[in-house]
This record gives C-alpha cells, sequence and structure tokens, in this order.
C-alpha cells in the first residue's frame, strides 16, 4: 500500500472519528427549546401589581389609610381592566378560552393528584375558575371599601340578603359595610393561599416552572 494511501485513510479515519458524538455528550440532554409564548405583558405586569396591592392592603388593614385606599383602587381598576382583557384581550386571557365548570376542575385536580392531570398550555381549569373567584371577590372587596369611604347607605334590598343593618352612622369606622369588607379581604386572602399551593401543585406535576412562565410570559409548546 502506497505511503499516499496510507496517509488518506488515517486523514478519513480522524475526521470520522471528530464527527461522530462523544458517549458523554450523546447522554447529555438537549436544551428546551420548544416554547411558545402564552402570557402577554399586560397579564403579566398585572399580576405581579395586583399582588403587591393586595399584600399592601391586607398588611396595613387600614393603617395609614392613604395607603391602604390607593392599594384599594388599584385593585378596583384592575377588576375592571381585567374584566376588559377577558374579552378583547389575547387568546389565552379571554375568559372563554379558560372558563370551565366546577366539576372539570375537580377531575384536573384528581387527575393531577394521581399524576394523570392533563397539561394546559393556558389556564387549566381550576386556575380559570380562581380567576374568576378572585375578581368577584376582589370586586366586592374594593366596592365595600368605597362605599365604606363615602359613607355610602346599605340599600334596604341588601339588607336582608347581606344579613346587616344600616344603623345611619357617618363613622366609617362603624359603617354597616365593615363586616362585608372584612369578610371579603379575608377571602381574597384564602384564595390567594389555594392559588399559591395550587401553582406548586401543577408545577411540580407537569414539570414545568409556573412561576417563571408569568415573569417572562413562555411555557413548553408540548
Amino acid at each position: 500500500m502506497s505511503r499516499r494511501k496510507v496517509t488518506t485513510i488515517m486523514a478519513g479515519a480522524i475526521m470520522t472519528e471528530a464527527a461522530a458524538p462523544s458517549p458523554s455528550a450523546a447522554s447529555e440532554p438537549k436544551p428546551e427549546t420548544n416554547w411558545v409564548r402564552v402570557w402577554d405583558p399586560l397579564v403579566r405586569i398585572g399580576h405581579w401589581l395586583l399582588l403587591v396591592a393586595i399584600a399592601t392592603a391586607l398588611i396595613t388593614r387600614g393603617e395609614p389609610e392613604t395607603l391602604h385606599q390607593a392599594a384599594g383602587y388599584f385593585v378596583a381598576g384592575y377588576v375592571v381592566f381585567r374584566l376588559f382583557w377577558g374579552i378583547a384581550g389575547p387568546e389565552h386571557a379571554r375568559f372563554e378560552n379558560f372558563l370551565a365548570s366546577p366539576m372539570a376542575a375537580f377531575r384536573y385536580l384528581a387527575n393531577l393528584v394521581t399524576g394523570k392531570g392533563t397539561r394546559h398550555i393556558g389556564h387549566s381549569p381550576p386556575g380559570g375558575l380562581m380567576v374568576i373567584a378572585l375578581l368577584i371577590a376582589m370586586s366586592l372587596t374594593a366596592g365595600t371599601g368605597m362605599a365604606m369611604e363615602n359613607h355610602t347607605p346599605v340599600p334596604a334590598a341588601f339588607q336582608s340578603v347581606l344579613q346587616i343593618e344600616d344603623r345611619g352612622r357617618s363613622d366609617e369606622d362603624d359603617s354597616p359595610w365593615e363586616d362585608v369588607h372584612e369578610a371579603s379581604a379575608n377571602l381574597i386572602l384564602a384564595l390567594v393561599i389555594l392559588h399559591i399551593g395550587g401553582v406548586a401543585l401543577a408545577s411540580i406535576g407537569h414539570r414545568e416552572n409556573l412561576v417563571r412562565a408569568m415573569v417572562d410570559g413562555k411555557k413548553r409548546a408540548e
């Protein structure tokens, strides 16, 4: 065999060995590249600002009053925005994309606990119900807070329904709306705790970081 042929064979072997992946490289997991943008900037920014506002309102509990009221007005403004965005916003922000029945939410949670939960790109059924529950609780809390601030009397039609009595006092601390306001604020706190637990459970069950998704807006496509 000539020296030229030997040189050619050796060069080909070296190139083949260099091109072939090493065992360690082949065993390394490929980086995740298949992402889809789910949450738009307004949903993400509003979500975190709302968290700050709710925490502020719950911590202050009226003291200092100015800060408590500012947080309450932000919550009220967010509710108005979210109702509009639930109709005119992007796909995953719209109500039609995530409204579900309580039975669907229960089935999802039962399957998630057993490791068979169906992954959703947008809100899961219990996540969608949580959005609606929080909007209702926040509306009630903000509305009764404004009623207390403006010394609004309780309409007669609501006195028996809410089981409160309008005593006609002008002092905000003695407002007949106070008990409803306090109860709805406690309801928000309970819902937030459930929400955090649900996010943690879904993150573990589907092996994805849902908190990060609400920061950068992206989730796995599959």
